[in-house]
């Protein structure tokens, strides 16, 4: 049976492609990005950080491991849109509760299929990311002309401020694993509970607060330390955050951030953030470490960066001493980390946490016990 091509994906620059409603039905709209991981689909679908954006699997294969409760980094799918190549019509996996379709209809997203992703793919990486619409059954029906104007009307992610969306309204504790080590207070910009279970592992209590949070709210039971999470939208717009950063660094308190929470420190300590042109999506992004001169292999979401001239180590425009560009992407010469030399605070862009992987980067998390126990043992500065 030959189906019918029900649904259009359509691109702001007039370019469209046809293919099977699979998911919602109806009309979605959002940034159009491609991720290139062979596996991790779900983890990539329930990643905050992918808020408002529809996303192109490269893997030419999706859905064949079904859904799972244990593999969600949240508790929802959080992509504006879906695009794949062909759907697995069955779920073969011993721990799959669901099928991805399920999962799909139930968070309302939706989604395409049939798509030749790799000339989709290699479009947008010569034309650059730009905003989409997915338009399903009636819809796509309509003149693209007047497809293409809808889409040119959307919100573009730059200047787009989503964190608020998808942080958590209330704060929430989860005790360590095993004995107790110390604590960290985590500012919830769109995180992943990869992220938290890798520190709670690791002896600490973490206490996750809202995006909004202020630095009395943040500090408020003395942490050890303090995380600012991934997540999704500009970092330009976080103007309130970064204001709350640079409190943190003044009281001498170990600082770690992850993707997002890298661009704030970078914008805390007075660089400048730019927008990539296709961004750094999928498992296999090549980073060097500067710190032991190895390569990783490293998992990636981000379609900002931080912006520092001038050589590895700089001193911070905002006046907290000097910084090392400590991680760099050996693709584009993306910054991918920093380290405050005189303060006790690290980054990195990409995701240590990085669920169903690659582990190169795991030790990150390690870096910061360090961090907590140098500062324990000679006090803030």
């Amino acid at each position: 049976m030959i189906r019918k091509k029900d649904s259009v994906l359509v691109l702001e620059d007039g370019k469209s492609f046809r293919g099977y409603s699979f998911g919602a039905t109806g009309r979605t709209l959002g940034e159009i990005v491609f991720a290139t991981g062979m596996s991790g689909y779900q983890e990539t679908l329930t990643d905050p950080s992918y808020a408002g954006q529809i996303v192109i699997q490269t893997a030419p294969h999706i859905g064949n491991t079904g859904m799972n409760d244990e593999d969600e980094e949240s508790d929802r799918i959080w992509v504006s849109g879906y695009v794949v190549k062909e759907v697995s019509r069955i779920t073969s996996n011993f721990r799959s509760q669901r099928s991805l379709e399920d999962d799909l209809v139930r968070d309302e997203v939706v989604g395409i299929a049939g798509v030749d992703t790799r000339a989709l793919t290699l479009h947008l990486r010569n034309i650059g990311v730009m905003r989409a619409g997915i338009f399903t059954g009636e819809e796509a029906d309509r003149p693209i002309e007047d497809l293409v104007s809808e889409v040119r009307q959307s919100e573009q992610m730059a200047g787009r401020s989503l964190s608020d969306v998808v942080s958590t309204s209330d704060p929430y504790t989860i005790e360590p694993v095993g004995e107790k080590f110390g604590s960290v207070a985590i500012l919830d910009l769109g995180i992943k509970r990869a992220t938290i279970q890798n520190m709670a592992a690791r002896g600490l209590k973490v206490t996750v607060f809202p995006a909004t949070s202020s630095v009395h709210e943040l500090l408020s039971d003395n942490p050890d330390a303090v995380f600012y999470s991934n997540g999704p939208g500009d970092p330009a717009t976080a103007t309130k955050q970064v204001e709350t950063l640079r409190e943190v660094l003044k009281r001498g308190i170990p600082f770690f951030g992850i993707c997002f929470g890298n661009q704030l420190l970078g914008r805390a300590l007075g660089f400048e953030t730019y927008k990539l042109s296709f961004g750094h999506r999928g498992i296999n992004q090549p980073v060097l470490d500067r710190r032991t001169g190895k390569v990783e292999v490293t998992a990636h979401n981000h379609g900002f960066a931080v912006k520092v001239d001038g050589g590895e180590i700089v001193d911070s425009p905002a006046g907290f001493g000097r910084v090392k560009v400590s991680h760099i992407c050996l693709n584009d010469n993306v910054v991918e980390g920093l380290e405050c030399l005189d303060l006790p605070a690290y980054s990195v862009q990409y995701h240590p946490e990085a669920a169903a992987g690659p582990h190169d980067a795991n030790y990150l998390f390690d870096r910061l016990i360090e961090l907590i126990e140098m500062n324990t043992k000679n006090g803030p500065k």
